[in-house]
């Protein structure tokens, strides 16, 4: 085979294969370690192989080459994960305590098949994360937290994981609790740590994949940067993790198929200089320069060309 076919060849592969890779592939052997009642150390391997392959596909197809190199950001993005990551996997581990003492506990359908519970403990995270998001947009103290996550200035997979630990406790109980109240057991619990994780990977990823019409229903990344519009009102949209079907509802998806981003769209317009550091990042929501412009359209944003529905 030629060199341009195979290149040819692995550009589609990419561009149709990767997200059903990651859905099906990674998610489905989640799902197979958890109805088996394998060690909860097998979410923290298939984790690590899909940031693997998140990082490979950014290269083979990246959307924005520039976006694969590092603006002084790769070390500080690579903290956040890592603690963020460690931090939900380590909640597993307290699930079945939680859930012993719960009253409702007997209420969790133990006898649907494993991918069935998985799929419904997907659609109640994703309505606790979806609302706790929209309201970070809307809630002074919960933006001051949240505008961590929206001072990226490159659009790539780790920085799915890049938010204030504080608001991302915040984000997953709501969509956690609720399940733990019914008694979710910790093996659902650990498929659906790697589900979120895989989730974020590909709604920030920088590759160019296609899924078609799906994209008006999954959560993905041709989506989820219309979210990272940079102007206060314009980028408050697409705030489902898992699916679109609550913004739909609440009236906040928008998609153009002809608009293109760039770095001069993301970040935030009202603050342009939020720090940049790990540390420096974690103290400014607690600093009275932490406050930022939120929850009304700016002035000074470009007139939109995309449809909201």
């Amino acid at each position: 085979m030629p060199w341009w076919a195979t290149v040819v060849a692995m550009t589609m592969l990419v561009r149709w294969g990767y997200v059903p890779f990651m859905l099906i592939g990674i998610n489905g052997a989640a799902a197979y370690l958890g109805a088996v009642h394998a060690s909860e150390l097998w979410a923290v391997a298939l984790i690590i192989t899909a940031v693997a392959c998140s990082f490979a596909a950014e290269r083979l197809l990246p959307y924005r080459r520039e976006w694969n190199s590092g603006l002084e950001d790769a070390g500080r993005d690579t903290i956040h994960a890592v603690v963020n990551e460690t931090f939900i996997l380590a909640s597993v581990a307290v699930i079945p305590l939680l859930a012993a003492v719960m009253p409702f506990h007997s209420w969790w359908p133990v006898g649907w098949p494993f991918v069935v519970q998985l799929l419904f403990a997907v659609l109640i995270a994703d309505f606790g994360i979806t609302t706790v998001h929209l309201a970070s947009h809307r809630i002074g103290w919960l933006w001051r937290l949240h505008a961590v996550h929206h001072s990226i200035r490159r659009f790539y997979g780790l920085n799915g994981l890049m938010k204030h630990p504080v608001h991302q406790t915040i984000e997953m109980a709501a969509g956690v609790v609720p399940l733990i109240l019914l008694g979710l057991p910790v093996h659902v619990a650990s498929a659906l740590s790697v589900c979120v994780a895989v989730q974020l990977l590909l709604q920030h990823a920088n590759v160019d994949y296609r899924v078609g019409p799906l994209r008006s229903v999954l959560a993905l990344n041709e989506g989820h940067r219309f979210h990272h519009l940079k102007w206060a009102g314009v980028g408050d949209v697409n705030f489902g993790l898992f699916t679109l079907i609550w913004d739909h509802l609440y009236r906040t998806y928008a998609y153009d198929a002809g608009r293109r981003f760039s770095t001069d769209d993301l970040g935030m317009a009202a603050k342009p200089h939020y720090p940049a550091a790990y540390l420096q990042q974690l103290a400014e929501p607690f600093r009275a320069s932490g406050a930022c412009q939120f929850g009304k359209a700016d002035s000074a944003a470009p007139i939109s060309d995309y449809e909201r529905r």
